[in-house]
């Protein structure tokens, strides 16, 4: 189990998804879920999966993404927003590799590796009582902190000109960036790390009228 820390922008699920490829499982089905982006039912479902019946609407048996990643990976990212009544069956998952569908009776293993990442600083929110302890520590095996661009500006360059080049395919247009523009680039503090940058990029190539 690997922990990505970093803000937002920075790149975790890129290198989650890199992990992911170089490891044993990397032939197998990589999926991923923001666990920010869904109601605290929604989530369930989507991670566990249903039974028919088990509420409104659920009119056939669906699997969720820990078996559908059964011997590949789970990315969770934005973990650090997980609801706490989820967080008890995520740590009984980690435990125990098996899991129950919502309105279910039967635990299913589950063989899926996990990766997970979050902006928020999980020891504060441990200490707040909005993220159990032994959650944090099941999913802290190994952390990777990915630095904010501002932190290493010597890639800034290198990621100008693969964005140019990533971009430039699509628009069919390759402009150089002047000295000028590099040097506001490089002095500018990118609060939306690579993200903010990459869509900066674009939106030069679609104004930019010369090389």
């Amino acid at each position: 189990t690997v922990l990505l820390l970093g803000e937002s922008g920075t790149g975790k699920e890129l290198v989650a998804r890199a992990i992911h490829e170089v490891s044993p499982r990397g032939h197998r089905r990589y999926l991923k879920v923001n666990c920010s982006a869904l109601t605290e039912s929604l989530l369930e479902s989507e991670l566990f999966g249903y039974e028919k019946g088990a509420f409104t609407g659920a009119v056939t048996t669906r699997q969720g993404l820990f078996e559908a990643a059964h011997g590949g990976t789970l990315f969770l990212d934005e973990v650090g927003d997980t609801p706490p009544s989820l967080q008890a069956k995520l740590l009984r998952v980690l435990q125990e590799s098996e899991i129950r569908r919502v309105g279910g009776t039967v635990d299913i293993p589950v063989d899926v590796r996990i990766l997970a990442a979050t902006n928020r600083n999980l020891r504060e929110r441990v200490q707040q009582g909005l993220f159990r302890e032994d959650l944090y520590f099941r999913l802290n095996v190994v952390s990777i902190a990915l630095p904010a661009l501002r932190d290493r500006r010597e890639d800034i360059p290198l990621l100008v000109n693969h964005l140019i080049h990533k971009k430039g395919e699509t628009l069919g247009h390759f402009p150089h960036p002047s000295r000028e523009v590099m040097e506001i680039f490089l002095n500018y503090s990118w609060p939306g790390n690579v993200r903010e940058l990459e869509n900066a990029i674009e939106r030069a190539l679609i104004l930019c009228e010369g090389d």
